[in-house]
């Protein structure tokens, strides 16, 4: 179970430069212009054997001036409820600015452990210039370069060393664990409202650090399941303009805690660009999905048009993974409340889905003969043998070909949709592995 960590400052000091040396990935799009791409602000980031995630909050300021700097203070204030570290990066070659010094004083007020991060620290010189940080009152500044990545093992270590244990001990790891997700407004409460009703069994609430998710434990109709619902502070006074921020921020921890994400989606509403970045990150981690089209009450026409038009509409927006169950139900009304869970629970159980080996070459490889990878500057790609390995989180399958390097990323495709085929893998992501053999 993973920390997060919030990178903050104000526009231009090397936040996505930062992240992306962190993340060691190329993802966030480094410019000039305030306010480019947003969906690609979180990452993983592995530091001597720990894991952790990091977001970049720079990636979700809307663009124009009057606002711009409330934007940043509202995210400061949002990243220092929801993460269990904040990095408050700033720019030596530019100094202490106002917006830096209040910046400062919104974290100076938390008692989360702030890191100081002086970017941009190429030379010597520059080091003595950073000194002028300690005005901030924020302890030592770290000098680094983001952009060469001087002084960031360091940083790592520093991280490391003050990002709390996050996972609570009572947690059983064989029973299945549920998140609910969505953006704001979508029903999820009125979900879990609805899940656990008041007629409560055995409910036990095992909540980890201070801003961890907290397991509902669901044990009645003969399922047994944790949900996972993020608690923290839920002020919500202080995050009106800002929602889709807070939201992602919200539904990270859910789902990286969880096995199966249930993702509700407004029927009213139809998919929107914030129903996305949240599919995103339940692909970025593997997580099985259950698609629920939530309000289905309060649509006017029911027939068998609309409901395949609305699953084309969603399956479309979330190619290629497209192998997963959507049920239209109502919170309110509690209708298809209970094939939502016994969906989750299947899906739970595809996921954890293990095939023999002779069962899996029997019927692959003849499907494999008939349809080769293409060959490559004349040479002909063989796959002679196939199996799936053993504990790992997903499904996850070897082929051994003689000429691994050559196959291509649509017949990886072809390969994940042949076993979907043959095999009941919904709504699971699969891995397809190709080695030498």
């Amino acid at each position: 179970m993973g920390n997060l960590v919030a990178i903050v400052g104000r526009p231009n000091v090397g936040k996505s430069t930062l992240f992306n040396r962190l993340t060691q990935t190329r993802q966030a799009i480094v410019s000039d212009v305030a306010g480019t791409t947003r969906d690609r602000q979180y990452g993983k980031c592995e530091w001597c054997g720990k894991e952790f995630s990091v977001v970049d909050t720079g990636g979700w300021v809307v663009n124009s001036d009057d606002i711009f700097e409330d934007a940043i203070r509202q995210q400061v204030l949002i990243a220092t409820e929801e993460a269990d570290l904040v990095l408050f990066l700033v720019d030596v070659q530019t100094g202490v600015t106002d917006l830096d010094t209040d910046v400062a004083e919104i974290l100076r007020r938390t008692k989360l452990p702030v890191i100081l991060v002086s970017n941009k620290t190429d030379n010597t010189n520059q080091q003595y210039y950073a000194a002028e940080f300690y005005a901030l009152g924020l302890g030592d500044p770290f000098c680094i370069s983001a952009a060469t990545g001087s002084g960031t093992g360091d940083l790592l270590d520093e991280v490391l060393k003050k990002l709390p244990d996050a996972t609570p001990d009572d947690i059983d790891n064989n029973i299945p664990r549920f998140a609910v997700v969505g953006r704001p407004n979508a029903g999820k409460s009125s979900l879990i409202n609805a899940f656990i009703g008041e007629e409560r069994n055995i409910v036990t609430d095992i909540a980890g650090t201070t801003r961890d998710s907290i397991y509902t434990r669901y044990d009645k109709f003969g399922f047994d399941f944790y949900l996972v619902d993020t608690a923290g502070i839920r002020r919500k006074n202080k995050v009106t303009e800002d929602l889709e921020f807070y939201s992602v921020m919200r539904s990270i921890r859910a789902i990286e805690n969880s096995d199966v994400c249930i993702l509700m989606i407004d029927a009213t509403r139809g998919i929107e660009a914030q129903d996305m970045n949240i599919f995103q990150l339940i692909q970025k981690n593997n997580k099985s999905l259950v698609v629920v089209v939530n309000k289905w009450d309060l649509v006017q026409e029911k027939s068998q048009k609309v409901i395949d038009t609305f699953e084309n509409a969603i399956r479309n927006r979330m190619a290629p993974f497209t192998d997963f169950p959507i049920i239209f139900a109502s919170a309110l009304t509690k209708q298809r409340i209970f094939k939502v869970l016994e969906t989750a629970k299947q899906v739970y159980l595809n996921r954890k889905a293990k095939i023999g080996t002779s069962k899996l070459n029997e019927i692959m490889l003849p499907l494999i003969e008939a349809f080769p990878p293409q060959s490559v500057k004349g040479k002909y790609i063989k796959i002679k043998y196939c199996n799936q390995i053993p504990d790992t989180q997903i499904p996850s399958f070897v082929f051994y070909a003689n000429l691994p390097q050559y196959i291509r990323e649509n017949y990886r495709r072809f390969l994940e949709n042949k076993i979907r085929e043959n095999w009941t893998l919904t709504g699971t992501p699969i891995n397809i592995f190709i080695r030498q053999k």
